[in-house]
């Protein structure tokens, strides 16, 4: 861009915006995600994943899982944010640990929005995530992922669809990191599967936008399973 050049061709909340958006989507970002597999492992102990293209299907299940599930939980939070409704919150959190079958997918949400908000709070000062990790610590609220997230990116200034986008990337850059400790694939391969399975999040976001709390669910029995294998094998090399 030539100096001088009208600002209105950058991006509609400003470059920093976006920024800091990409930072809270990284992989990288220090919660703990890279000790889960979102239930990899298992699915490759039991033949339901063994390759590239038997990857895709299944990091594509998982966001249309995830969708139905922790993002209508998402939506919900990230409004009652905006609204400062800490009643809305505490509900969508609930709600959402509520469904979540097996002990490690319940550790997984809340140690990660744990982690998440204690991290927020240290970039960014929010009286809104203050009280809401002093709500965890007291258990007062679980603390899901999904939540903590809402509430960060309402915080930076992220509308609904940001926050659903950066919810639904993590799951899968958290899949697809597991898959290369886990398998033969390369970083190539990964980031083509990646690339893939984001062509879907418009589609997945319109599906559940307008869902109310008690119709979040999603039925998955392959990852039930996987979730019930998972917890009773010897050898693992991740929580679920």
């Amino acid at each position: 861009m030539r100096h001088g050049e009208p600002r209105a061709r950058l991006a509609p909340h400003g470059m920093a915006h976006l920024a800091r958006l990409l930072q809270f989507s990284d992989s990288t970002l220090p919660i703990g995600a890279f000790a889960f597999s979102n239930g990899l492992e298992s699915a490759l102990q039991t033949g339901i994943v063994t390759d590239a293209d038997s990857l895709l299907p299944f990091v594509e299940l998982a966001l249309h899982q995830t969708a139905r599930t922790d993002g209508v939980a998402l939506l919900h939070a990230h409004r009652a944010a905006l609204a400062a409704d800490e009643a809305g919150l505490v509900a969508a959190d609930r709600e959402l640990f509520c469904r979540r079958v097996g002990e490690e997918q319940q550790l997984m949400l809340t140690r990660m929005g744990k982690k998440l908000a204690e991290l927020a709070l240290k970039i960014s000062s929010s009286p809104m995530l203050a009280r809401w990790l002093a709500q965890i610590r007291s258990n007062e609220t679980p603390g899901c992922l999904p939540v903590a997230q809402a509430i960060t990116l309402a915080h930076l200034g992220a509308d609904e669809s940001e926050a659903f986008v950066v919810h639904q990337y993590g799951i899968a850059s958290m899949i697809l990191s597991a898959a290369l400790r886990l398998m033969r694939i390369d970083h190539l391969e990964t980031q083509r599967i990646l690339f893939t399975a984001q062509g879907r999040v418009q589609d997945d976001y319109l599906a559940v936008r307008d869902l109310a709390l008690e119709e979040m669910a999603s039925f998955a029995p392959v990852f039930d399973v996987l979730v019930a294998h998972h917890t009773t094998v010897h050898v693992r090399l991740f929580m679920n």
